[in-house]
């Protein structure tokens, strides 16, 4: 029995003995590497990164992401050159002047809409959130959205150096507004020397005169990416999907009559306001380089064209000031709409960084093209009745600026 014993504890250790080496090439899967000296004599980690403690994946791996930029951007500001005010007043009744409707003072101008700051930074973000399938494609949706960017102008009583013809004509401000009813008359004397109501109307012979514009932007994209190309330093991607691109543009005019004790009252006072609104919708397509340059770092280029179909829609509206009384209260107005096809072509070019798995930082810099969109080349009209302003077609809209933000898989 002791014989027997021994001699399975022999037979198992030649056998043993006697099996193939395992080879660098034969790693079992999910095992390390076996120390056989043809790795220098060190076991190689699975992992030689440091440890973050992050609830991030591999970026590489399917699931989902989420992302978030800030972005500053600028966009094309076009009002066209219209005259508003000028400085003087209207002899409406003739009293100083024999003919009713003659003009007192130099004319001299005093509001211009070309004189608006022709651009400024907007700053917004860039939200994204999307799955990642094992084969490389995405589905994404992103909303990014700027801040309201405002510009304002005013002319008061005052003129430059308090220059003006004798007689003080030129303190006074006035517009060629027309058609209006009595809820408009304004105070009843406001120029020395004339009766009641003899300088007829809020925007002749005012006191003070603003016009503001206000621009904001929005723009969602829903669709999918997919791998085209890809090697060890490079891939290409091609994307496609819907897209909603809204362009909001107001312009207000607010006029404001004081009496000649210097005294104003809500019904004495008169806003004006313009509003253009174009939505876009429609499919983009696209295609994506990205280029690996260092390690942890890389260089994208991205492009899409769309073809969106533009609902234009147009507002003006004459009314009295806020808190006017409700028996008095009035307001004219003036709406239309329009419908047509706009062009419109995205790039940008981002520098990325790969600081850890799942988690991506980039900065770059992005163009927003749009073409036959419309902006308005005389916002006010001044025919109080029958509102007519002008708008017309702007051949190239440019939206750009540059953007940084950071991106998570999970």
């Amino acid at each position: 029995m002791r014989y027997r014993d021994f001699g399975g504890v022999l037979v198992a250790a030649v056998t043993v003995l006697a099996a193939p080496a395992q080879s660098l090439a034969q790693h079992v899967v999910g095992t390390p590497a076996l120390t056989d000296g043809s790795d220098g004599g060190f076991q190689v980690p699975l992992n030689t990164d440091p440890i973050y403690r992050l609830p991030t994946g591999r970026a590489g791996d399917s699931g989902f992401y989420t992302a978030a930029e800030f972005v500053m951007l600028t966009q094309t500001r076009d009002f066209g050159s219209q005259t508003i005010a000028v400085r003087g007043f209207f002899d409406s009744a003739g009293v100083l002047t024999g003919i009713p409707g003659t003009f007192v003072g130099s004319g001299t101008e005093a509001l211009n809409t070309r004189d608006f700051s022709r651009q400024t930074y907007q700053p917004g973000f860039n939200v994204e959130i999307g799955y990642r399938f094992d084969n490389g494609m995405r589905l994404f949706f992103n909303y990014m959205q700027l801040v309201e960017a405002h510009a304002s102008l005013g002319a008061t009583l005052v003129p430059p150096l308090f220059r003006g013809p004798s007689g003080l004509a030129d303190t006074f401000l006035s517009a060629p507004v027309f058609n209006f009813p009595p809820n408009f008359a304004g105070p009843a004397q406001k120029v020395q020397g004339f009766g009641d109501f003899q300088i007829y109307g809020i925007w002749n012979a005012a006191s003070t005169m603003d016009i503001r514009i206000v621009q904001r932007y929005q723009e969602m994209n829903a669709g999918y990416r997919i791998p085209m190309l890809e090697t060890d330093y490079s891939r290409l991607y091609g994307t496609a999907g819907g897209r909603f691109a809204w362009i909001f543009e107001r312009f207000q005019w607010w006029t404001f009559s004081y009496d000649l004790n210097g005294n104003v009252r809500p019904q004495d006072t008169a806003r004006y306001t313009n509003t253009l609104s174009q939505r876009m919708y429609g499919p983009f397509l696209g295609v994506g380089h990205e280029i690996f340059i260092l390690n942890q770092f890389s260089l994208s280029t991205d492009l899409t064209g769309a073809m969106l179909f533009e609902v234009a829609k147009m507002r003006a509206k004459y009314q009295l000031g806020e808190n006017v009384p409700a028996d008095i209260a009035t307001q004219s107005k003036f709406g239309r709409e329009e419908f047509r096809i706009v062009p419109n072509v995205n790039a940008a070019v981002n520098f990325w960084w790969y600081p850890v798995e799942g988690v991506q930082i980039r900065v770059g810099y992005q163009a927003l093209m749009f073409f036959n969109t419309l902006h308005m080349n005389e916002p006010v009209g001044f025919n109080y009745g029958n509102i007519d302003p002008s708008y017309k077609v702007k051949e190239f809209r440019l939206i750009h600026g540059f953007n940084a933000g950071i991106g998570f898989f999970f």
